[in-house]
């Protein structure tokens, strides 16, 4: 079936994934480097002095070698092809169904770009799970199956929506504030600018600026979810009250520097390539 003949919201779905993939294939070590930054494995020792991105990516790359920045990238396109697939038409269809045509203000763009990250969230959550562990170098998988299998026998399947909660208070956030910031600061663009050539270049500028508040809003519960699917005996109160003793209150910014380059990149990414695509298919976006 061709493209030009699908439902609007499939057509959402791949440009979606597409966008996700091309993200997911560039910035996967930003990922690993911040999983790394707060679980403090793979070689890199709690008590050693300060722990920093350059440190984390030197230990990766003397101890895994280069492709090893890349650990954990099957489960990573295992979530982001059909997860942000599901986020880009979930998004599409209830801005489509609640606002037709028409630009969301401020608090709609929160509630859409929310909404559909938590409909997405809550359907790859298991992947996320395997994503995590195999990022954070204490499990041994060989395989997203393997990984699956291996957590269904000896944790039981509820461990695959371990940190649930953690995962809905980043996430469903993150997504509504990125939306809100993305949307108002496009709207805020000079027409001369918004029309030009250089309109894709804007918007993207547009995405890094809404992603760096987002991330920043949101890390603290970014730390708890890693913590608490690294360690699934941890409840959610449970962690947050160990990272605070071990660390502080900046135990929950670790980890913030490559999340936030890694999130606000990814997101600008994928938004400028899906906006482009859902023109290129004559849909707005």
């Amino acid at each position: 079936m061709e493209l030009s003949l699908a439902h609007p919201a499939l057509k959402a779905f791949m440009c979606g994934s597409v966008s996700g993939t091309c993200s997911t294939l560039l910035f996967q070590p930003l990922d690993l480097i911040k999983t790394r930054l707060q679980t403090l494995q793979g070689g890199v020792q709690p008590g050693s002095g300060r722990v920093g991105m350059v440190t984390v990516l030197l230990s990766v790359v003397r101890t895994e070698r280069l492709l090893g920045l890349w650990k954990g990238i099957s489960p990573s396109f295992v979530r982001t092809i059909p997860g942000v697939g599901i986020y880009f038409s979930t998004f599409y269809s209830l801005k489509q169904h609640f606002l037709q045509d028409g630009s969301p203000g401020p608090t709609q763009a929160m509630l859409l770009g929310g909404g559909a990250r938590a409909v997405a969230g809550v359907f790859m959550l298991p992947v996320t799970v395997i994503k995590t562990r195999f990022e954070c170098g204490r499990y041994g998988y060989s395989s997203v199956v393997g990984a699956l299998r291996s957590v269904c026998l000896t944790e039981g399947p509820a461990s695959l929506f371990s940190g649930l909660m953690a995962t809905l208070l980043r996430d469903v956030p993150f997504s509504g504030i990125y939306v809100m910031f993305y949307s108002q600061a496009k709207a805020s663009l000079p027409t001369e600018i918004s029309t030009s050539p250089s309109a894709h270049l804007a918007n993207f500028s547009c995405g890094i600026l809404a992603g760096v508040l987002a991330s920043l809003i949101t890390q603290p519960a970014d730390v708890v979810k890693t913590q608490v699917q690294v360690n699934p005996q941890l409840r959610t109160a449970e962690a947050v009250r160990s990272i605070y003793m071990e660390h502080g209150v900046q135990g929950f910014f670790r980890g913030a520097v490559p999340r936030s380059l890694r999130r606000t990149m990814v997101a600008a990414m994928a938004w400028t390539v899906y906006e482009k695509m859902m023109a290129h298919v004559g849909l707005k976006s």
